[in-house]
């Protein structure tokens, strides 16, 4: 496992972190608590959830697990958890959002689930149009002041909103954040347009989430062939982000192919270079992984350490391109961004 810091933090963490998402629903208790296990047990330290992740349970689950578990097994681990949405039956109006009413009491609610008297990192979980940004840094100043958490990052925030929340907190003589959490893949590199510079530039690290595309660059799907059976789209094949009839076009399949192509000539599985690939892009610091089972999780933690050489990524980069049209994202646009002195 390599290890790199959070952002310009001096906090370390694991290249690979476990995500727990499916805890307490796709993976019952016993299933998740051996997915902690074997995730420390091979080098692994950082851990993501939220307090929306099936209502709650997931950071009960996880709680359970430091609670059982030997202070040399749990120490290492850099608790990460979010919160921004509402949990459960709550909608109420102040039952969601980044007002300082609603983080705090959902913080304080996460720190009881988890059995914690702090986490590692908070993240807010998406941009809130209708709080005031400085409510919401100097907040999170705050839990960072009182011990509550020991650095905040932002999850799903835009380009310009990463870049006002940075330059804000710097006004403001307040804690900035250190971290992006987007979705980042083969299938979704757009973030490379406008979000991952404004990471570069504000000296943060991204903790990309599903970078398996949703399961779709693992080769379990097949082309012309609607899928069936224990997976996430032939349980629900309408599903959200990774619904079969949007995300299956013609660019999708030329990447699962040209993946394919990588993991053959490797020798190694699909998921393994779809991971790798994601994990040296600039600016990562931990790529979260969604495993369902024991299984998908031993796959995925087979990715640690692989780098791939410069013509494999470069032939992925190419089957990947989403070949941006226009200005200011085409050609044109990316060519005035730079300049020669000769």
């Amino acid at each position: 496992m390599d290890y790199r810091t959070l952002g310009s933090s001096g906090c370390a963490v694991s290249s690979l972190c476990l995500g727990t998402m499916t805890f307490g629903t796709e993976a019952d208790e016993t299933v998740s608590h051996q997915q902690l296990d074997r995730f420390v047990d091979a080098g692994g330290t950082m851990v993501d959830t939220a307090d929306t992740y099936s209502a709650g349970r997931s950071e009960e689950i996880i709680g359970r697990w430091f609670a059982s578990r030997p202070a040399e097994v749990t120490e290492p681990v850099v608790l990460a958890t979010k919160g921004r949405f509402p949990v459960g039956r709550d909608t109420s109006p102040n039952g969601a959002g980044l007002s300082a009413r609603h983080l705090t009491r959902a913080l304080d609610a996460s720190l009881r689930r988890l059995g914690r008297d702090a986490v590692d990192l908070y993240q807010v979980h998406s941009f809130d149009a209708l709080t005031p940004m400085e409510e919401t840094l100097r907040t999170l100043d705050q839990f960072v002041r009182a011990g509550k958490i020991r650095y905040y990052g932002l999850s799903n925030f835009t380009g310009w909103q990463l870049t006002k929340a940075v330059h804000l907190a710097r006004a403001l003589n307040v804690a900035g954040p250190v971290t992006l959490q987007p979705q980042y893949s083969l299938l979704a590199r757009e973030i490379e347009w406008e979000i991952v510079p404004a990471v570069i530039d504000a000296g943060m690290g991204m903790l990309p989430w599903s970078p398996l595309g949703g399961g779709w660059l693992s080769g379990k799907y097949r082309r012309d062939q609607r899928p069936a059976g224990a997976t996430r789209l032939g349980e629900d094949p309408g599903r959200g982000m990774e619904a079969w009839e949007r995300r299956g076009t013609d660019r999708t399949w030329h990447v699962i192919d040209a993946v394919q192509k990588v993991a053959e000539d490797r020798g190694v599985s699909m998921a393994e270079v779809a991971l790798a690939w994601v994990n040296d892009r600039p600016a990562v610091s931990s790529t979260i992984l969604g495993a369902r089972t024991m299984e998908q999780l031993e796959v995925n933690l087979r990715s640690a350490g692989l780098h791939l050489s410069g013509a494999e990524t470069a032939a992925l980069d190419a089957a990947s391109d989403p070949h941006p049209v226009d200005y200011p994202y085409g050609e044109l646009g990316v060519d005035q961004r730079s300049r020669s002195l000769a």
